[in-house]
């Protein structure tokens, strides 16, 4: 049997073994994917955005803020709004360790980057050690390794580094949130790649992301793309607080 045709009879030998189900409402998935086609259809999506941070706006053109103060990311793609139902399967994975909510988040993730030019490298969001070791795992690499894999390109998970211990940004308002940050980010090495795409789970006022893209730009990127799950607005006072959920546990792993 060839490699191709072992790979479909062990994916639909799965789907008759593990069948999906949605994570939103329970009932049947449709194939390879643990939502209804309802609930996929229901999901809250950007319409119309800022390209460059994608703030949620009216029109297509950069925000006011992006003009004023522009990023050093060129480009945010963002596969959704940070709304119910949204808000819950992040939280779920994020602060509950749920793997197969993060496995549908980076599916979500991958089907917004249909479009997008692939970057040279792949780096998620680093956590600092400490931070690292409370949680178990970053949501930001396991979001990131499935895209990195698919696309043929390295996940860069050793370049950036988070040096400084800061206080959850859910917890500040936009201008502690950019103070925050500040110098938060160093790199251990001069960066190989001049095309990177940076990873998150949410994007709510964008100051970690600025922060990072401008030590990846400082340390030799040309290009700073980012992608989020779920983009929150920057509305300040948003919050990220872990929530009760009865999704399915799984016991979080990264490697």
């Amino acid at each position: 049997m060839r490699l191709a045709d072992c790979s479909r009879w062990l994916a639909k030998a799965e789907a008759r073994l593990f069948p999906a189900h949605c994570l939103v409402c329970r009932a049947p998935g449709i194939p390879g994917r643990d939502l209804c086609a309802g609930c996929l259809q229901a999901l809250p999506r950007l319409l119309t955005a800022c390209p460059r941070c994608a703030e949620p706006l009216t029109s297509t053109s950069p925000c006011g803020r992006c003009q004023q103060q522009p990023p050093a990311f060129e480009r945010t793609w963002a596969a959704l709004c940070y709304q119910p139902p949204v808000d819950q399967l992040v939280q779920a994975f994020k602060f509950h360790g749920r793997l197969v909510t993060g496995r549908l988040l980076g599916e979500l993730l991958h089907d917004a980057l249909r479009h997008a030019p692939i970057a040279e490298a792949v780096l998620p969001v680093p956590l600092h050690p400490a931070r690292l070791r409370q949680r178990g795992f970053n949501q930001s690499v396991e979001l990131a390794r499935p895209l990195a894999r698919h696309w043929g390109v390295p996940l860069l998970t050793d370049v950036a580094v988070r040096v400084r211990h800061t206080q959850p940004q859910s917890q500040l308002s936009r201008p502690l949130k950019a103070r925050n940050v500040r110098a938060a980010f160093a790199l251990q090495r001069p960066l190989a790649y001049r095309h990177v795409l940076l990873i998150d789970d949410v994007m709510t006022t964008g100051s970690t992301l600025r922060e990072l893209a401008q030590v990846l730009k400082a340390g030799g990127a040309h290009t700073v793309d980012v992608a989020v799950v779920a983009r929150a607005g920057g509305y300040e006072g948003t919050s990220f607080e872990p929530i009760t959920t009865d999704l399915p546990q799984t016991s979080p792993q990264s490697g």
